[in-house]
């Protein structure tokens, strides 16, 4: 299952996303994940939850970012939560053909490895692609 929490830069995206990760880790039996474009958030995390600085990798294309994160889900078969903040800027996606792309194959891998991710995405609810609006969780 792929969720987003939609709205404009400085809307309160990443609060609500820190929030829900923390409250999240209470009822996962497995393993969390928070992927970021730097370690700004590190304190405000559970240290249950395993943080990505994404800044720390060379990943040059949304291509290389959804191999790299098949590559971190290879690596612990018990990751049950994906938390992803600046999902446009970790991620490397540009417009919204690249985002729906990358979309479809978020939801092929959550249905192989029965992961979810959760999504921050700097646009507003009527400014993202068809597949993304039935995702949204929260618009901001």
């Amino acid at each position: 299952m792929v969720e987003i929490i939609s709205g404009e830069k400085g809307k309160g995206k990443t609060k609500y996303l820190l929030d829900k990760v923390n409250n999240d880790i209470k009822n996962v039996d497995g393993s969390v994940v928070y992927i970021d474009k730097n370690t700004r958030h590190m304190y405000e995390l559970d240290s249950k939850i395993r943080l990505i600085n994404m800044g720390d990798y060379p990943i040059e294309s949304s291509g290389e970012f959804l191999g790299f994160l098949s590559g971190v889900l290879s690596q612990n078969s018990d990751i049950q939560e994906v938390f992803l903040d600046s999902f446009l800027t970790v991620s490397n996606i540009k417009d919204n053909d690249s985002l729906s792309v990358a979309l479809d194959k978020l939801d092929e891998i959550c249905s192989m490895f029965s992961v979810k991710f959760v999504l921050s995405v700097s646009k507003n609810e009527h400014d993202l692609p068809e597949n993304a609006k039935d995702k949204i969780i929260v618009s901001l």
